[in-house]
C-alpha cells in the first residue's frame, strides 16, 4: 500500500525558513514523479514544486523560485522542500503527492497525474 506521509509545518514570520519531509513507502521510489502542492483557504490547489526523481529533474511554480527547493533522498524514500524567505501569501496547507505510472521521465506537475496524495502539513506565516 502506498503512503506519503508529511512533516515538518508550522508557524514562522516572515523571511523565515522551514523544511518539509514526505516519507513515502509501499512501492519502488527511484522512478517516479514527486510534487509539492499548497491549498490556501478559499483558494484552489496550486503546483508549487515537482522532481523527476530518475535524473532529478525539477521545476518551480513563479511565485516560489529563487526561495524554494525541492529535493529528494532515494535512500530514505523521502522528498523535501526547502522553503526560504517566506512570506504571509506562502501560508496553506502543504500536500506531497507521487506519480508512479506516467511515462518514463514523464513529469509535468498537472494535478490530475497524481494517484497518491499525503494527509498534508499546515505552513502559516505572520507578518
Amino acid at each position: 500500500q502506498v503512503q506519503l506521509v508529511e512533516s515538518g509545518g508550522g508557524s514562522v514570520q516572515a523571511g523565515g525558513s522551514l523544511r518539509l519531509s514526505c516519507a513515502a513507502s509501499g512501492y519502488t521510489y527511484s522512478s517516479a514523479c514527486m510534487a509539492w502542492f499548497r491549498q490556501a483557504p478559499g483558494k484552489g490547489r496550486e503546483g508549487v514544486a515537482h522532481i523527476y526523481t530518475g535524473d532529478g529533474r525539477t521545476a518551480y511554480a513563479d511565485s516560489v523560485k529563487g526561495r524554494f527547493t525541492v529535493s529528494q533522498d532515494n535512500a530514505k524514500n523521502t522528498l523535501y522542500l526547502q522553503m526560504n524567505s517566506l512570506k504571509p501569501e506562502d501560508t496553506a496547507m502543504y500536500y506531497c503527492a507521487a506519480d508512479l505510472y506516467g511515462p518514463s521521465g514523464y513529469c509535468s506537475g498537472s494535478p490530475g497525474d497524481f494517484t497518491y496524495w499525503g494527509q498534508g502539513t499546515q505552513v502559516t506565516v505572520s507578518s
